[in-house]
């Protein structure tokens, strides 16, 4: 079964980042909500909730009377399968996806507990390389359910048709398939031309697909499997020869990843003809001699072999073996020659010259003879030459882009590896360059993915231009190359380089009479001083591309040791950040909303508060945005949803909540579950419960953050734009959708007593909110003279230090009956 670019930097990191990310945290999932006692977690603990973007990953199997089928599926996942219908069985779906599906659901069954397996898919000629993970969980209407999570790998192999058509011998391709404890236990053929067909005697149709244990043709012997299992594990290449009372198989076995490549020979008619070869010699389609053992001389040779060959009969029969040597090869020819014994086949492919000066790669077999009273050998060649011809090619895909034809990640890590040990002995420096294109999500947008991917094309002759000699350039995916300089270069150099090379590739690109323009950005590692192994520096110089495009792009970046302490500062926050929800170290805190005509708190602003146990309070700036680029915030935001309504319930009745969302939980599209949750755990009324939304919601996915926000009004909710004026298009985002409340940021209020550019700000945005009967709240008030500015533009709330700082749910209370006491005096 074959169970495989990223368009950006970013969505190429993340892909990565994710792809290995998101299988521990399902796992973890998954036991966390294992309950003692219980075989299973169930279903709703497990699959429902905070999953975010894998959503769109994963597919629900049931069980209907032993045949598994598709119950639900995200997006991602009906990509994968071509197919977005629901409640479908497997046998309806493509055989590569659903025996993937099926494999990792019966193993995640048979062990009782999540089950990794790597499926492989042939797509528009790539094999597509997949994680699946099943997850078996249990349902309380019975039996199970399994939730199925695929994701794609970066490992491509390209298994073009012609490789495949271009031999009359037989050419398969197959993949490895393994057991629950991911050893190799069967293969699936995935792909054949019709000379395998034809050899092992069964149309291609009944053949591909079909997995060897399942038996019907000359490959399914239990000998044949293991030893193909063994060359999976070993990883090495080898050849296998399999004889039936018909005929005789001879098969060479290339090994790369789960992938093997067979090409298949019949050698019958040679095992055959060595019992009585004088009938079959001068007739014999195959090349075939007799040289004599001690001059080696040839003392015939059959029409084949004139044919093949080229030479005249006549200068045959001149001739010696040693002629038919190419020069490099003649030692290990005569070593060879000088071990033979009765009967002798090949131990290696051999390369022999023709008459036109070609050479061709022959396997030989031969066997001792008496010919004319001489002692001589009888010889038949099989000529291989195309079948190393397709072996190379499919070398060469197995370590270069299928699309661009460069070296690929694994080539370029090899090769970077081989330049470190040898730099290490001759004290020589070794640079990466990490190469990425700016704007080039831009040209897929506006012009779609077969103009990027010709764009990709043009950019790799330019860096193969530009990149010569024993230096290498590789594509690692997207938009995204690598660059490895052995050559003796010190820093100004390797600057120098960079900055010719960023010109060379910002130059405008004619695509069909379509100027198209990009630019480039470099990230630079040297060693030994940036690291000393492949992954430090290939990390470093990731880091200093980082920086790079950080800095406004089209630029080189040297790496400095402070990007790396950023770098484990981010890690460290990262770590910290799901230990501290695991283990409940967050709580919120609420500032009072306070009405100015009423003098009266009318509410409460729920503010999410990190106590770290060892740094203590740590900052929402710090850890916000972290917990928004991990994803970790939908999980929070839907805690701080529930808890915040949890305490207003107990509140009065005419006292709101506040609760901020980020723009991150939107694009989970599980919001409007959460909120309904929340209301209903809490017994809330959603008039209570006011959403605070800033303008980045409307900067992505418009139309669909509308509806949800539509969703939430028609609950009873309200909705408030926060930060109000600060952003470039906010009166546009108004007139998109009627916000119950719009927040002044405290950058106008601050200055409202000294800057009249800011008193006339707010009284614009009050008299805004006045004709479209919207709330206007003040934030950041500390002063008596900002709170009577703001009286007198017709603020309606206001929030700020003036009144209270945020505090615990413990002293709300006190708090509410200060307030009121101070007011009561007041009137």
């Amino acid at each position: 079964m074959v169970a495989a670019d990223r368009s950006s930097k970013k969505s190429s990191e993340k892909f990565n980042t994710e792809m290995f990310a998101d299988v521990p945290v399902l796992k973890r999932k998954w036991q966390a909500a294992l309950r003692p006692g219980d075989k299973l977690p169930r279903y709703e603990d497990v699959m429902l909730g905070s999953l975010g973007r894998l959503a769109d990953h994963l597919a629900l199997l049931r069980n209907d009377d032993g045949a598994l089928a598709v119950s639900h599926s995200g997006r991602y996942i009906q990509q994968w399968l071509n197919d977005d219908r629901w409640d479908i069985p497997l046998s309806a779906l493509p055989p590569d996806c659903a025996t993937a599906l099926g494999e990792a659901a019966s193993h995640a069954l048979q062990n009782g507990g999540p089950h990794l397996a790597m499926a492989h898919c042939v797509r528009d000629g790539l094999v597509r390389t997949y994680d699946v993970l099943a997850l078996p969980t249990s349902s309380r209407w019975g039996g199970t359910l399994i939730g199925a999570y695929v994701n794609e790998r970066d490992a491509q192999f390209n298994l073009l048709d012609t490789i495949f058509s271009a031999t009359d011998e037989g050419v398969l391709s197959l993949a490895a398939i393994r057991d629950a404890n991911g050893h190799p236990s069967d293969f699936q053929i995935v792909h054949l031309n019709q000379g395998a067909a034809r050899l092992l005697r069964q149309p291609s149709t009944e053949l591909l697909w079909r997995r060897l244990a399942a038996g019907g043709n000359l490959l399914c012997t239990p000998d044949v499997i293991r030893r193909l299992r063994d060359i999976i594990v070993s990883g090495n290449g080898g050849q296998i020869e399999i004889d039936s009372e018909e005929r005789c198989l001879r098969l060479g076995v290339t090994a790369f990843g789960d992938m093997l490549s067979l090409t298949v020979s019949d050698v019958t008619a040679l095992k055959r003809r060595e019992v009585s070869f004088r009938l079959l010699f001068d007739n014999n389609p195959m090349p075939m001699w007799v040289f004599d053992a001690e001059t080696t001389r040839f003392l015939n040779v059959n029409d084949a072999a004139v044919r093949h060959y080229g030479y005249p009969r006549e200068s045959f029969l001149q001739m010696q073996l040693r002629q038919i040597w190419p020069e490099d090869e003649r030692a290990s020819h005569s070593q060879a020659l000088q071990q033979l014994g009765d009967v002798y086949h090949s131990s290696r492919d051999w390369r022999h010259l023709k008459a036109d000066g070609s050479e061709i790669h022959v396997l030989t077999f031969g066997r001792r003879v008496a010919f004319d009273g001489r002692d001589g050998y009888l010889v038949a060649v099989v000529d291989i030459t195309e079948r190393r011809e397709a072996e190379a090619r499919i070398a060469h895909m197995a370590h270069h882009d299928g699309l661009t034809n460069l070296p690929n990640r694994d080539f370029f890590q090899e090769r970077l590896y081989q330049a470190l040990e040898r730099a290490a002995s001759s004290n020589r420096r070794v640079a990466v360059l990490c190469v990425d294109l700016d704007l080039f999500k831009n040209v897929n947008d506006s012009f779609g993915h077969p103009m990027g991917d010709r764009l990709l094309k043009m950019v790799a002759e330019r860096l193969k231009s530009e990149v010569r000699g024993d230096n290498l350039v590789a594509r690692l995916g997207g938009d995204e190359f690598a660059i490895v300089l052995v050559s003796e270069v010190s820093p100004n150099e390797v600057s120098d380089f960079a900055d010719r090379l960023i010109g060379v590739l910002s130059a405008r690109y004619d695509i069909d009479g379509i100027e198209v323009v990009v630019g480039a950005s470099v990230g630079i590692a040297l060693s030994p001083g940036d690291g000393a192994t492949c992954e430090e520096l290939m990390r470093n110089a990731d880091m200093a591309l980082y920086r790079a495009k950080s800095d406004g792009g089209s630029v080189h970046r040297f790496f400095e040791r402070e990007m790396d302490r950023q770098a484990q500062k981010r890690r460290d926050m990262e770590r910290d950040l799901r230990r501290a929800f695991a283990n409940g170290e967050f709580e919120l805190h609420y500032q009072p909303l306070v009405d100015i005509a009423a003098n009266r708190i009318s509410g409460f602003e729920s503010l999410l508060r990190w106590r770290n146990p060892e740094k203590g309070m740590v900052s929402p700036a710090d850890f916000i945005p972290v917990a928004e680029d991990i994803g970790l915030i939908v999980a929070l935001g839907e805690w701080v949803l529930r808890e915040a309504c949890s305490v207003a319930s107990n509140w009065p009745e005419d006292i709101k909540v506040a609760v901020n969302l980020s723009p991150v939980q939107f694009r989970s599209r599980n919001l409007v579950q959460a909120v309904i949750s929340a209301l209903a755990h809490s017994g809330l009324s959603p008039r209570r419960l006011e959403l605070e939304i800033t303008e980045s919601v409307f900067l992505a996915e418009t139309e669909a953050n509308l509806a949800i926000l539509h969703q939430l009004r028609e609950l009873g909710v309200s909705i408030s734009m926060d930060d109000f004026g600060t952003g470039y298009s906010s009166l546009s985002y108004l007139r998109s959708f009627p916000f119950d409340k719009i927040k002044i940021d405290r950058s106008f209020v601050k200055d409202l007593a000294e800057r009249t550019d800011c008193v006339a700000i707010v009284r614009a945005i009050s008299g805004l909110g006045r004709s479209l009967n919207i709330t206007t709240t003040a934030e950041g008030v500390e002063t008596m003279d900002q709170l009577d500015w703001l009286r007198a533009e017709g603020c309606n709330e206001v929030q700020g230090f003036l009144f209270s700082a945020a505090k615990p749910a413990s002293e709300l209370e006190a708090l509410l009956s200060a307030f009121s006491a101070r007011a009561s005096k007041a009137a």
